[in-house]
């Protein structure tokens, strides 16, 4: 059963208000009682791109839970005052999930990521969770989505994890989580992570919520997308505003 998380809304997109420990507590149960559950860890980048997307935005309207994957959320919450207790963000999820899967004999399967990235990621994975059940995998570059996610109802897998990137991995998620009992979540570039093709921040860097800052000078090309939060924090000034006007 899911427990009823008091959610705040932040530019249309309702968060759910929770730590880590909850959330890792409540899926954990889930598993057990091998319930269909689609997790959404958003950035201010995924809820801009909702506030011009319906159709995304009606996607995540269907998620069971929406965690604040980014200090951009946190902040938001709080200028809002209805703050957030802590970021709960997708790859820190993906690591516990993994923990417990390997401890409760649950099965995983892996989408996304270019083959060679995924390849060494599983290998990581497998050195790291040596008795971990792994379902099946699929690079990101699949030819038919619905091949796929047969497949994957056919496996019948206890957690899906989906590195697709935003908005086809939650998108994907609303179309062929439906009839099973699998965890299913949008990871974003964590295969990458752990393949150790991307590095993330050191501890120092993620507890002082300058990560962003760290990417940004491992890779400059994300600049652009760094601008979103500037914005995204003006709209939900606005946002405050409105609500106390």
């Amino acid at each position: 059963m899911l427990k009823q998380y008091h959610k705040i809304n932040i530019l249309g997109i309702q968060f759910s208000q929770l730590t880590n420990q909850q959330l890792i507590k409540q899926l954990t149960l889930d598993l057990e009682q091998q319930q269909c559950r689609f997790i959404v860890t958003a950035n201010p980048e995924i809820v801009l791109y909702a506030r011009k997307h319906f159709e995304y935005a009606t996607i995540l309207k269907q998620a069971d839970l929406i965690t604040a994957d980014g200090i951009g959320i946190v902040i938001g919450a709080k200028l809002l005052g209805q703050p957030l207790p802590e970021r709960v963000t997708g790859f820190d999820t993906l690591q516990q999930l993994l923990k417990v899967a390997e401890k409760k004999q649950k099965s995983v399967y892996f989408l996304g990521a270019r083959a060679t990235v995924l390849n060494t990621a599983l290998k990581n994975i497998q050195r790291q969770y040596p008795k971990l059940i792994i379902a099946g995998y699929h690079d990101g570059y699949y030819q038919s989505a619905a091949e796929i996610g047969q497949t994957i109802k056919q496996l019948q897998p206890d957690i899906v994890l989906v590195a697709l990137g935003f908005p086809k991995q939650e998108t994907f998620i609303s179309q062929y989580a439906a009839g099973t009992h699998a965890i299913w979540m949008g990871v974003g570039g964590s295969f990458d992570v752990i393949a150790g093709k991307v590095k993330r921040a050191p501890l120092f860097w993620q507890k002082h919520h300058i990560e962003w800052c760290y990417r940004l000078l491992q890779e400059p090309s994300r600049l652009p997308r760094m601008l979103a939060l500037p914005k995204y924090l003006l709209l939900v000034l606005g946002q405050k505003f409105h609500l106390v006007h």
